[in-house]
């Protein structure tokens, strides 16, 4: 029983993550600007990551290969956001500017001329 339960619980973990992973890659497709494909492929790493792992320490249980999974968890979940927030800083620093769909912003030049 708790087996079964262990194997449901580790698949629907799994799988969240696995989902997790193919729309953020969907939104670095089809996201118009360099921040929001970054927003998108951080934050879908991040969890998609966390989901993944912990899938696995439920399918390995107390093992040293939990262990491992967990520093490997912790260091992914230290380094992907500091990758994303230091690829933003280094856009805005080189004053990339997010693409201009809708209305503009109060107070900036228009590039509607």
């Amino acid at each position: 029983m708790v087996e079964t339960v262990l194997f449901w619980l580790s698949a629907a973990c799994l799988l969240t993550g696995g989902a997790f992973g193919v729309l953020g890659g969907i939104g670095l497709i089809r996201f118009p600007d360099f921040y929001s494909r970054l927003h998108a492929a951080g934050i879908t790493d991040t969890l998609c990551a966390l989901l993944i792992i912990v899938g696995l320490l439920i399918q390995a249980g107390l093992a040293l290969i939990s262990i491992k999974l967990l520093l490997i968890l912790l260091f992914l979940l230290f380094t992907a956001p500091t990758a994303s927030h230091a690829l933003a800083r280094a856009a805005m620093v080189d004053r990339s500017p997010p693409e201009v769909t809708g209305d503009p912003v109060p107070g900036e030049p228009s590039s509607k001329s």
